[in-house]
């Protein structure tokens, strides 16, 4: 609507400039602020550091890109994903910083871990699982009653150690058996049978 309206002097500015540089007003008798949006910037930012708060310059964005504040980098809306209850239609946080941010928070949530600690494992541990010692070390193995962290460990044993359910014991059934020791029960009496030590 302030596109069809007549030009307005500035009052601040002293300049005459169209309808669509002003903000609207209900309370002002042509329905506009009395100040054009840059000088209400302006006069907003001149207030703001005499209070000594900290102004961010304004940081002009290409048409078809959003820029955020947190990493500062002006991006495609490609790297955005799509919220609707935002005002421009994006989420706050790209794509990047959300899989950075939302890895830091998993750890810090599930294990305790801050993110120079879980590398700070991966190094002790010269990048490699502890447990095989051959593939990447990527997954954090803890302690499921304690909670406790252990190591950090491949996919493969971490999954294992999981469906072994924690239990050395089957642990160590499962490593006789690889190593040709079968552990078969002997049966002594009708119904009953000796398990092996």
């Amino acid at each position: 609507m302030s596109d069809l309206l007549p030009g307005k002097k500035c009052s601040r500015g002293k300049r005459n400039l169209p309808g669509n540089s002003f903000a609207s007003n209900k309370a002002m008798r042509d329905g506009l602020q009395a100040y054009c949006r840059e000088c209400s910037a302006n006069y907003y930012a001149e207030r703001r550091l005499a209070k000594g708060f900290t102004v961010r310059p304004k940081v002009e964005v290409p048409p078809g890109h959003k820029r955020r504040p947190g990493c500062g980098v002006v991006k495609p809306h490609s790297e955005w994903h799509v919220h609707r209850r935002s005002s421009d239609g994006f989420a706050a946080r790209c794509k990047a910083c959300r899989a950075v941010e939302g890895r830091a928070g998993h750890l810090k949530r599930q294990y305790g871990l801050t993110e120079q600690r879980y590398q700070g494992m991966v190094e002790e541990q010269v990048g490699r699982c502890a447990i095989c010692l051959v593939a990447r070390a990527e997954h954090v193995d803890h302690d499921h009653e304690t909670g406790k962290v252990r190591a950090v460990l491949c996919f493969n044993c971490n999954a294992a150690l999981g469906h072994f359910k924690d239990r050395p014991d089957a642990l160590r059934r499962a490593a006789a058996y690889l190593e040709g020791i079968v552990w078969k029960p002997t049966r002594v009496a009708p119904g009953v049978y000796r398990t092996p030590s």
